[in-house]
C-alpha cells in the first residue's frame, strides 16, 4: 500500500472551480492550506497532516465512507467560499482551530472535528469585532424575549397569565418556532456537520438535546393521540418547549462570552503590534525631511527619529545620540543609551534626543515582525500535557451518548410515572451538561496567553513544549563569552615603562593593530578612538599566528603580542616582575608592546561581566537551579570569571563536542538540563539540551538551535521565562483538573444518580447554563496569566 503513495509536490497548480472535501474529515479545502498525497496514480488533498496520515494508513476505508471509488482530484482544491454570515477574509489570511491546530483554512468558520470557531492565525490591528460574535449577539437579542415568554408560559401560564390549559401548548409551539428554526440555526448546522465525518463533538450533544426536547413537544402538541394515556399529567401531555429554547439562548450567550474572552488571548501581541509607528521621517539628499508611510521605507533609507517617537524600523544610528526605551520588547526597564554605530530596534521608544538612523531591516524582516510570527506559531502548537486531554476527549462524546441512552432506559423502566418523560428530560440534561470544549481548551488557552505575555517581557518560546519543559529544568549550562560577559573585550589597563606615556603607547599600539581583525585589536582601537588619538601610518605589517604582529611606524620597529613573541625578538619582560600573572589572575588578556627592541608597555584587555549577570545567577540559585559554566576560553580565564560570580562548577577549554558531552552526562545523571549560549560553538549543546536558550544578541545559528530566545541577551530573562513557564503549567493543570472534575460531577447529577438519596435532579436549562460557564471559566482562568508577576 505504501509503495503506491508519495508526497506530492509543494507546487500547487491552478485550482478547480469547485471546492472538494477532505476524504477523512469532510472539511472544504483551499489551495492555501491543502496537503497533497499521491495514491494509485491520483492526487488526494487533505486539510492537515493528521487526516493525511489517517488516509495513508487505510485508504480503502475512507473511499467506502465517502461513497466514492476514489476521493481524489487532479488538481488542488479551490478556495471555498466563506459562510454567508462572515465577511470575506483578507487574501492570505489563515484560520485555525485552537483545539486542533492542524485544521487550517483560508476563511472563517467552524472546525469540522470539534465544531469550535476557528481563530485568525495572524493578528491584525484593523480587524473589527468578530463577525460570528455579532451574529450570535443578533440571534440572542431577538430570541431571548421569546425564550422568556415560553418559560413564563410553562411555569405559570395558567395561574399567572390566565391562559387556558388547552391553548398553552400551541402558544408555546408558536413562540418556540423562530427560536429553534432561526436562533438555533448555526448550532444545529454544527451538530449536523459533526455527523458528516462521524466525529461527534459538543455540538452533537447540544443538537441532540435541542431536537429531542423540541420534537417530542411538537408531536405531543400537534398529534397528542399517538402517546398512551400513561403519559398524561394533570389531564395534559407535558411539553418541554422551555427546555429547548432556554438551552438555545444560554448556548448563544455562552458562545458570545467565550469568543470575547478568547479574543483577549492575543492582547499581548496586539499591544506589541501597536508600538510600531505608521509613518517615518525620511531624510533627503539635501537634508530635508519627508513624512512617508512605514510601508514605503526601504533598506538603506536615512531616517530621522525625534524625541517621543517610536523607532520606525531596525537599523543603525548614524548621527546624534539619545536614550531609547526598549522595555516593550526586551523587558529591560531602564532606557538604553544610543549613539553613532549602535543598533536600534523598530517599535522601541526614543525617550530623548534626536538622531539619524539607516534602515537595515524593514517589513517582515524586523525584530517585531519576527516576534509576532514566532509567538503566533507557538500559540498554535500543542503542549505535551494536552495528549492526556486528547485521549480523554477522543472517547468522551461517545461515553456521554451512551450515558444519555442508559439514563433514558433506566428512568423509563424503573422511574416514577410518567417514567419515559422523566427519562427523556434527564437524558437531555446529560447531553447538555457534558462539555468536551472545556477539556479541549484547557491547555491551548494557557499557552496562547503565556506566550504573548512572555514576548512582552523579552522571552520568545518556539512552541508549547518549550514552555512546559522549561518549568522542569534543575540545571543550567551557560557559556561565558557573550552570555555571562558582554562578549566585547575592552581595554582595562596600561602599564608603561619609564620614558613612555599612556597616550603614546596606546597610539602606537592602535596604529599597529589597525590592520588586524582580532577582538583584542578591536578593543585597543576602540580605546584609542575614545581618547581621540589619531592613528599613524603603519608599513611592513607582518602577522605571526598565535603570537602577535610586527610593523614599522615613523621608522620605529613596533611589535605587539604575547610573551612568546617578545622571546622570539629577544625583548626582555623581566622588568614587569609578576605583574602579567596578576593581571591574568584577574581575568585579563595580556599584550606587550616593544619599540625598537625595548619593552615599552603592558596592556590588559578584559571581557567585562554583564552588569545583570550576578543578579540573574542569584535569582536562578534561589529558585533551585544549579548553574554550570562551560567555556571555550582557557581554564584560567574561565575559572576567574566563575570565582567572581560564585559558580561552583566551571569547565574551561571546552569544544562544542565537549559541551554536548557535558549536557548528556548531566542528563544521564537524571537532571533536566537547559543550555544558554550565543555562538555557533554553542549550537550542538543547545540542540541536545532539554531546553536550549539562545541570546538574542548572538548568532542566527544559535537562535535556530534553541527552543527559547532572550531578545535582550540578559540572563535575567531565563529566571523570568522559567517563572512564566511554571505559572503556565500550574494554570494548565488547574484547567484540566477543573474540566475533568466538572464533567465527573455534572454527568452523574444530570443522570439522576443522586435522586434516590437526595431528590436532586438537574433541569436541562440549568445544564445548559453550567455547560456554557464551564468553557468560559477555563478561558477566564487562562487569562489570569496576563496579570501574574
Amino acid at each position: 500500500m505504501t509503495a503506491q503513495m508519495s508526497t506530492a509536490s509543494a507546487e500547487l497548480t491552478p485550482p478547480l472551480s469547485a471546492a472538494p472535501l477532505d476524504p477523512v474529515c469532510g472539511m472544504e479545502l483551499s489551495a492555501a492550506s491543502a496537503i497533497a498525497l499521491v495514491h494509485a496514480g491520483k492526487t488526494v488533498y487533505f486539510c492537515s497532516e493528521h487526516c493525511r496520515s489517517a488516509f495513508a494508513a487505510n485508504p480503502d476505508h475512507y473511499r467506502r465512507v465517502r461513497g466514492s471509488a476514489a476521493p481524489v482530484t487532479a488538481a488542488p482544491p479551490a478556495a471555498a467560499p466563506p459562510p454567508c454570515s462572515a465577511p470575506p477574509a483578507v487574501a492570505g489570511t489563515l484560520f485555525s482551530c485552537p483545539m486542533h491546530p492542524e485544521v487550517r483554512q483560508n476563511h472563517p468558520g467552524a472546525c469540522p472535528l470539534c465544531g469550535m470557531t476557528l481563530m485568525r492565525e495572524q493578528l491584525s490591528l484593523d480587524e473589527g469585532e468578530d463577525s460570528e460574535v455579532l451574529d450570535f449577539q443578533r440571534r440572542f437579542a431577538w430570541t431571548v424575549p421569546l425564550s422568556i415568554l415560553v418559560a413564563a408560559l410553562a411555569m405559570g401560564g395558567q395561574s399567572m397569565l390566565r391562559i387556558p390549559l388547552q391553548w398553552r401548548s400551541g402558544l408555546e409551539l408558536l413562540l418556540s418556532l423562530p427560536v429553534v428554526l432561526w436562533g438555533a440555526a448555526p448550532l444545529l448546522r454544527r451538530a449536523a456537520s459533526s455527523l458528516h465525518p462521524m466525529r461527534p463533538n459538543m455540538w452533537t450533544l447540544i443538537g441532540l438535546g435541542i431536537c429531542a426536547s423540541f420534537l417530542y413537544s411538537a408531536v405531543a402538541t400537534v398529534f397528542p393521540a399517538v402517546f398512551p394515556a400513561s403519559f398524561l399529567l394533570v389531564g395534559r401531555l407535558p411539553v418541554y418547549f422551555e427546555a429547548a429554547v432556554i438551552i438555545i439562548s444560554l448556548t448563544l450567550l455562552g458562545q458570545i462570552l467565550e469568543l470575547r474572552a478568547r479574543s483577549q488571548t492575543g492582547a499581548a501581541l496586539k499591544s506589541l503590534m501597536k508600538l510600531a509607528p505608521t509613518r517615518a521621517h525620511r531624510v533627503g539628499v539635501h537634508g530635508e525631511d519627508t513624512d512617508i508611510p512605514l510601508s514605503d521605507v526601504h533598506i538603506g533609507d536615512l531616517l530621522r527619529v525625534r524625541p517621543g517617537e517610536s523607532v520606525p524600523v531596525d537599523g543603525v544610528v548614524t548621527d546624534g545620540a539619545s536614550a531609547v526605551d526598549e522595555s516593550m520588547l526586551t523587558g529591560e526597564p531602564l532606557p538604553v543609551s544610543k549613539s553613532s554605530g549602535d543598533r536600534v530596534i523598530g517599535a522601541t521608544l526614543n525617550a530623548s534626543g534626536t538622531f539619524l538612523m539607516r534602515a537595515e531591516k524593514v517589513g517582515s524582516q524586523t525584530v517585531l515582525a519576527g516576534i509576532v510570527a514566532l509567538v503566533s506559531e507557538a500559540q498554535r502548537s500543542r503542549a505535551p500535557m494536552q495528549r492526556m486531554a486528547d485521549r480523554v476527549a477522543r472517547y468522551f462524546v461517545w461515553a456521554v451518548l451512551i450515558s444519555a441512552v442508559l439514563t433514558l432506559l433506566a428512568w423509563g423502566i424503573f422511574g416514577p410515572a410518567p417514567s419515559w418523560l422523566h427519562g427523556l428530560i434527564n437524558g437531555v440534561s446529560v447531553l447538555i451538561v457534558a462539555c468536551p470544549c472545556a477539556l479541549g481548551l484547557a491547555t491551548p488557552m494557557s499557552i496562547m496567553v503565556a506566550s504573548g505575555r512572555a514576548a512582552s517581557e523579552g522571552v520568545l518560546f518556539r512552541d508549547a513544549a518549550a514552555i512546559e519543559s522549561l518549568s522542569r529544568i534543575d540545571t543550567l549550562v551557560v557559556d561565558k563569552t557573550g552570555t555571562l560577559t558582554d562578549g566585547k573585550p575592552t581595554l582595562d589597563s596600561i602599564e608603561t615603562l619609564p620614558g613612555f606615556s599612556e597616550d603614546v603607547v596606546l597610539q602606537f599600539t592602535a596604529s599597529a593593530e589597525q590592520g588586524s581583525a582580532h577582538p583584542i585589536a578591536a578593543a585597543i582601537l576602540s580605546a584609542a578612538r575614545t581618547r581621540h588619538l589619531s592613528l599613524k601610518r603603519a608599513s611592513g605589517f607582518e602577522s605571526r599566528a598565535g603570537a602577535g604582529l610586527l610593523s614599522t611606524i615613523e621608522g620605529h620597529a613596533i611589535a605587539v603580542g604575547n610573551a612568546a613573541l617578545m622571546s622570539q625578538l629577544g625583548v626582555s619582560v623581566q622588568a614587569l616582575n609578576s605583574r602579567p600573572e596578576e593581571l591574568r589572575a584577574q581575568g585579563g588578556s595580556v599584550v606587550y608592546l616593544s619599540i625598537d627592541g625595548h619593552l615599552a608597555a603592558l596592556l590588559s584587555v578584559k571581557d567585562p561581566i554583564k552588569s545583570t549577570t550576578p543578579e540573574a545567577l542569584q535569582r536562578l540559585g534561589t529558585s533551585g537551579v544549579h548553574v554550570v559554566m562551560a567555556s571555550g576560553d582557557a581554564p584560567t580565564s574561565a575559572g576567574v570569571v566563575a570565582a567572581r560570580l560564585g559558580i561552583q562548577e566551571a569547565h574551561g577549554g571546552a569544544t562544542p563536542l565537549d559541551k554536548l558531552a557535558l549536557v548528556r552526562k548531566l542528563q544521564r545523571e537524571g537532571h533536566c538540563v537547559a543550555v544558554a549560549g550565543d555562538g555557533i560553538n554553542d549550537a550542538p549543546a543547545l540542540a541536545g539540551a532539554d531546553v536550549g536558550i539562545a541570546m538574542g544578541t548572538g548568532t542566527e545559528v544559535a537562535m535556530k538551535s534553541a527552543q527559547v530566545t532572550l531578545i535582550k541577551g540578559d540572563l535575567r530573562g531565563i529566571a523570568r521565562a522559567r517563572l512564566i513557564s511554571r505559572q503556565t503549567v500550574i494554570n494548565m493543570r488547574q484547567n484540566l483538573g477543573f474540566a475533568l472534575l466538572y464533567n465527573a460531577l455534572g454527568v452523574p447529577l444530570a443522570a439522576g444518580v443522586l435522586y434516590p438519596f437526595t431528590g436532586w435532579l438537574l433541569s436541562p436549562m440549568f445544564a445548559a447554563l453550567a455547560m456554557s460557564l464551564s468553557s468560559l471559566s477555563v478561558v477566564t482562568n487562562a487569562l489570569r496569566l496576563r496579570q501574574r508577576r
